[in-house]
């Protein structure tokens, strides 16, 4: 079997800090390398992958601003559209731009949904709803309009993370600095714990960052920047619970199985894909209000560590996805 797995050309494949999608395309390519099929990774040219890469620029239009994204994306699709005859199948982690080529070549097309950034692109989806075998990565995260051949979640590189017995005392907020995220609610909550915070991650709203984040900073409440993996691993497996009080109904939330891996308890409010991810007093809490949140903190000694390790595991190692795609391209093929 040969897969062709299209990236998106924001960040690196694998990203250095921020790039849930580039991630999990990496995670896919390297899986599938594992069990001996052929891969081709569609990427930006400094990627790292154990397959054939393929690029039209050096690096990412967000590590190079002075890159034309519209333009890199339209030359890295079709790369990839001109060359689809010799692939046997197309993993599209892209969003909906590659669909619009999917009438034009042979080769079947597989596209896992990230999420949404906007209704206004449904059409898009819509209109290939009979041909273009769409994946979920949670069922919080499924459009009515749509037709999906499976829900399959993001897969995490269990070697990357260490699971840890006995942590420190800090809570950790880990992911982009935005409203959405919940980074001023985080702070709320753990002042009113009286526990110490530690911030990792994008600054994605500049203003909201100066005007929420940056005033309340002290030796309580600290901004560690854009953790890269390494740092990742130990922020994570050494913190007391993950503070995870989002603003919108995320469609996966990588960080919470990261942590839960680590062996870290994880404190999310009740939205979008969390309560697929936290099995609610066994490997987290699920909230409604900061109150709750701060109730939720009290109560993380009751959390066993090695079942936050268990469960994340069994549901969300890169093993378990590459499987999961690797059945769907085969029922895809059969037909």
């Amino acid at each position: 079997m040969r897969v062709a797995v299209l990236a998106p050309v924001a960040w690196r494949t694998p990203p250095r800090h921020y790039g849930p999608w580039e991630q999990i395309a990496s995670n896919i390519a390297e899986g599938l390398v594992k069990l001996g099929i052929e891969v081709s990774l569609f990427a930006t040219g400094d990627s790292v992958t154990t397959g054939k890469l393929y690029s039209i620029c050096d690096s990412g239009y967000e590590e190079d601003r002075t890159q034309d994204a519209k333009v890199l994306e339209c030359l890295h699709i079709s790369n990839l559209m001109e060359k689809a005859a010799q692939f046997d199948i197309i993993h599209n982690n892209f969003d909906f731009l590659p669909l619009t080529y999917s009438g034009l070549i042979k080769t079947p097309v597989i596209t896992t949904i990230h999420g949404f950034s906007s209704p206004k692109i449904i059409p898009v989806y819509k209109k290939y709803n009979s041909t273009g075998n769409y994946v979920s990565i949670s069922n919080a995260d499924r459009s009515a309009e749509l037709n999906y051949i499976a829900t399959v979640y993001n897969g995490l590189d269990t070697k990357h993370f260490e699971f840890n017995e006995t942590p420190e005392d800090y809570l950790l907020y880990f992911g982009r600095v935005h409203h959405d995220k919940g980074t001023a609610e985080a702070i709320e909550i753990a002042k009113k714990s009286g526990r110490k915070l530690l911030i990792a991650g994008l600054i994605q709203d500049e203003n909201y960052f100066k005007e929420k984040i940056e005033p309340q900073l002290n030796s309580q409440i600290e901004y560690v920047g854009n953790a890269e993996s390494l740092q990742r691993n130990t922020l994570l497996r050494n913190a007391y619970a993950l503070l995870h009080p989002i603003n919108f109904n995320e469609p996966f939330g990588m960080s919470v199985a990261e942590a839960m891996l680590c062996g870290t308890p994880v404190i999310a409010f009740n939205k979008g894909s969390m309560p697929e991810l936290i099995r609610h007093q066994e490997t987290g809490f699920l909230v409604h209000n900061i109150n709750e949140a701060i109730e939720a903190v009290n109560q993380v000694k009751n959390i066993k560590r090695r079942d936050c390790y268990t469960w994340s595991n069994s549901q969300f190692s890169c093993d378990k996805m590459v499987n999961d795609y690797l059945g769907l391209y085969r029922n895809i093929l059969s037909k």
